[in-house]
Order: C-alpha cells, then structure tokens, then sequence
C-alpha cells in the first residue's frame, strides 16, 4: 500500500509545478524575492517606503459554480482570471494596488496539464492586474472531489498610502456615477443560470441570434478586471469618491457599500444598452427585472462615483485603459440606499 494507491499521485503533482512555472514566471515584479516551489512566498516591502502612512488590503474569494461550466466545456484557462479578478478588484475598488496573489486548487486528481492550464489563467490574471503569482497549493482529494473537479479560490494583497484610499466619505448630493463595462455574467449568479439552462454540452452550445458566440461561450467570458481602468483615473488627476464593484446582489447589494448615510444613489437603466445576455437570461428563466439587477452586473462590473467637472477625464482615463464607460446616474440626498429608474 502506497500514496499512490490511495489516490494521490506524488509525481503527478511534480509535473504540475513544472509545468506552470513558465506561466508564473509572466507575473514577476522586481519586489518577488523567492522562486516557486518555495513553503513561503517573499515579497519585499519597498514599495511602501515611499508612502507616509502605508495601508495593507487584501481580497480573497473564488470563482464559484461557474467552474461547472468549464468542466462540462473542458476548457479550464480563463477561470484563474476570474479568481484574480474578484480579489484584485475589491482591493482596486479600495484605492489600493495589487501586489502579489495566491491560489489554492483542490481537485480529485491531480491531472498535470489541466492544472497548468488553471495556473495559466491565473497568471493572465495577475498580468492583467500586476499583481505577481508568489505562490500556491494544489491538492489532490480523492473520495472528496470527483476526479475530473476541482475548486479554485485565490488571496491578494495590495497597498496604498491612507490618503488614498476611497472611503466614500466624501460623496455629495450631485456627484455623478461612471459606470464601467462588464464582459458578460462574471462570476456571480450562476447557480440561477444553472436553473434556467442546461449545464450540457449540448445545451451549452447552443447559440441565439443576440450572441455572437454559442451561449457557453458568452457565459464563459472571464471577469473584467478594472486595475489599470482605476488607475488610470487616479493618474488624469480625478478624485474617486467612492467605488463599488457590481458582485453578487448585483446593483442593489453593492452600490450602497460605496454611500455614506444621507446619500442616495439614482441609476439610469436607459443610460447605457444592456448587453443581451442578460436579455436571454431573464427571459429564458424568467427572471424579474428587479431580480435581474438584484443578482447580476447587467453589463456594469464597476460603479465610481466622481465630481461632475471630472467626468470627462474619467471616461477618457477609463477608454485609455481599454474599457468602456457610461454616465449611468447620479447621487442625491437621502436614506442610503439605490434606485433605478
């Protein structure tokens, strides 16, 4: 009797590390001071010793029963994006910079280039956002996962100076929202969608006349992430008030986060055109319109809330990073809290 037997393959898992490296080895920044493989990752603190009053954020989360999807389209390089994308958000959304990310796979077998594929998106992720992969666990399960599974879930953490961190403290009555472009569902709401479409692979090739791909496709598109997008506004000299990433309980539950008490936020439904996913599903379900925004982005992945002189810069600031952006509303006095209209 040996490990192997009981269904955890040693060697299997040598092969993975192996064959990520090259993908991890995309994410460096100079800070990155110990190689994969490692027990721990190092991450100089240089970067804080320009700050007056340095702050650490950190984001955890994972991609959720999306990753049904990928396992019945056997397509597994696009979902690490997701997981990054969902915790380097929450930190952008603060006013921080992404600095280094974790992530934590469990599978019921250890398939080397399955796993590879996973830490590849991953690692487009902290590209994107750059943020560097420092480190990671891959566990095999057997008996806990099925063998062709697996869970995904990842850690960031980033920093910023206390100044500059958006707190939303300073909304006022009148200031405007910039909504900024989804890529499609995300990664919430899926066990709705799991309801209304058959997770098979006929079903999910399915294709709609609105869709310029097949439905698991569309549904498939990995999460936007918005690092450089905020950035980019900080740098053309705009003040974010406040920032709210569009998660699940999609408008209802996330834009009042960013609100002080006393300030309402009002969103224009007509502001901007819904993508037609989101069309398909409330009307394959169907699906309330006031359950549609109380559960997805419905085409909003970042809400910031700006003065009005400065929505111009910021719309420029946001398409200068490769994202579109829309005036989707507006703040006003009273009970905390979001209409749309």
């Amino acid at each position: 009797m040996d490990y192997k037997s009981a269904g955890v393959d040693v060697e299997a898992g040598y092969k993975a590390v192996e064959l990520m490296k090259e993908h991890v080895a995309k994410t460096t920044r100079p800070e990155v001071m110990t190689h994969l493989g490692g027990f721990a990752g190092a991450f100089s603190g240089a970067k804080l010793k320009g700050m007056e009053n340095p702050v650490l954020l950190s984001g955890t989360d994972g991609v959720g029963t999306k990753l049904k999807l990928a396992f019945v389209m056997d397509k597994h390089d696009s979902v690490g994006i997701d997981c990054v994308a969902m915790c380097v958000n929450d930190i952008a959304c603060a006013g921080a910079e992404p600095l280094f990310f974790l992530d934590y796979i469990a599978c019921g077998k250890n398939e080397p280039e399955k796993i590879a594929q996973i830490v590849k998106g991953v690692a487009d992720g902290c590209v994107q956002s750059g943020a560097s992969l420092i480190g990671g666990e891959t566990a095999e399960m057997p008996g806990f996962y099925p063998e062709d599974e697996y869970d995904l879930a990842g850690f960031a953490v980033g920093a910023a100076d206390q100044k500059d961190l958006i707190t939303g403290e300073d909304i006022a009555e009148g200031n405007i929202l910039v909504g900024i472009a989804s890529s499609g569902v995300h990664s919430n709401g899926f066990s709705l969608v799991r309801k209304i479409f058959p997770v098979t692979k006929d079903g999910l090739e399915k294709r709609y006349d609105e869709l310029q791909t097949t439905l698991g496709e569309a549904l498939l598109a990995p999460t936007n992430i918005y690092v450089k997008a905020l950035s980019g506004v900080r740098s053309a000299g705009v003040k974010i008030l406040g920032c709210a990433h569009i998660t699940g309980g999609g408008f209802y539950e996330n834009i009042p986060r960013m609100l002080p008490e006393g300030k309402r936020a009002v969103v224009e439904k007509n502001s901007y055109k819904v993508p037609p996913l989101f069309e398909i599903i409330s009307k394959e379900g169907p699906v309330s319109e006031n359950m549609m925004y109380n559960t997805y982005n419905m085409g909003i992945g970042m809400i910031l809330c700006v003065s009005e002189g400065d929505v111009d810069k910021t719309l420029e600031a946001v398409k200068s990073a490769g994202n579109e952006a829309f005036t989707v509303g507006r703040t006003i006095n009273g009970d905390k809290g979001v209409d749309i209209c």
